[in-house]
C-alpha cells in the first residue's frame, strides 16, 4: 500500500472496513488520516482518527482490545481501505464481538459464526503442553500416554456423543461433542498434523460427489 497513492476526503480522512482474519465478519468502521494508517503500519495494531475527539487512537489502548493487524487492502478507488486483524475481546465499545449487531429493523441480531479463532487458540495450547509438558496438565498426561492413551479417550467421548443424541439432549450433545472434539485435536497434534489439515480437506471436498472426493488426490 502507498499512501501517495490513496484519495483523502477534504478532512484529510478515508473509512477504513476492519474485518476479521478468521470468520471474515466486518467487525467496525472507522476512519483514519494519513497518520494513523502510518502508525498502523509501523506499529502492526490499527490507528484511527478520533472525528468527536480530533485526535489519533489506538484501538484497545483502553480497554485492552487490540486490533493486530494481517493484511492491508485498497479499494480500485483509493479512497477506501480494508484491513483484516486478529482481534482480541469485542470489537465494538458495547461489548459485542461487531459494531454490526442490529438488523435493518434495529433488533440487536448477531448472526452465529463459526470461529475458527477459538479451535486455533485451543490447539495452540495443545501444542504448547506437547512441547513443554507441565506437571498436573490433563493434556501433557494424554501426550505422555501416547497415542494409545488418546486413542481410548476418543472412543469413550464417540460414545458418550452417540448417548447424548439417543437422550435428544441437545445440551448434552453440545458438551460430549465439545470433549469430542477436544480430544481429536490432542490426536492432531500428535500425529503431527493440525485443525487446518481438516479445513484443507472440507474444502476439497466441497461441492463433490462422494465417489469423486474418495478417489485418491
Amino acid at each position: 500500500m502507498k499512501l501517495e497513492e490513496l484519495k483523502f476526503n477534504d478532512e484529510g480522512l478515508l473509512p477504513v472496513i476492519v474485518q476479521d482474519s478468521s470468520s471474515g465478519r466486518v467487525l467496525m468502521l472507522a476512519y483514519a488520516n494519513k497518520e494513523a494508517l502510518e502508525m498502523t503500519v509501523k506499529t502492526g495494531r490499527t490507528h484511527f482518527w478520533s472525528r468527536s475527539r480530533k485526535k489519533i487512537w489506538n484501538k484497545g489502548e483502553e480497554s485492552g482490545h487490540f486490533q493486530d493487524v494481517k493484511e492491508i487492502f485498497v479499494d480500485c478507488d483509493c479512497d477506501t481501505v480494508l484491513i483484516t486483524v486478529e482481534q482480541t475481546g469485542a470489537a465494538c465499545h458495547t461489548g459485542k464481538p461487531t459494531c454490526f449487531y442490529r438488523s435493518g429493523d434495529m433488533e440487536e441480531k448477531i448472526a452465529p459464526v463459526f470461529e475458527k479463532a477459538s479451535l486455533r487458540k485451543v490447539f495452540s495450547v495443545i501444542e504448547d503442553r506437547k512441547q513443554n509438558p507441565k506437571e498436573g496438565s490433563y493434556v501433557s498426561g494424554l501426550m505422555k500416554g501416547g497415542v494409545d492413551r488418546i486413542l481410548k479417550k476418543i472412543g469413550e467421548e464417540a460414545g458418550e456423543v452417540v448417548i447424548a443424541a439417543k437422550n435428544e439432549d441437545k445440551d448434552e450433545l453440545v458438551y460430549e461433542l465439545t470433549d469430542l472434539w477436544f480430544h481429536s485435536m490432542v490426536l492432531l497434534c500428535e500425529a503431527g498434523l493440525s485443525p487446518q489439515d481438516i479445513s484443507d480437506e472440507l474444502e476439497r471436498r466441497f461441492g463433490r460427489r462422494k465417489e469423486e472426493y474418495a478417489q485418491k488426490k
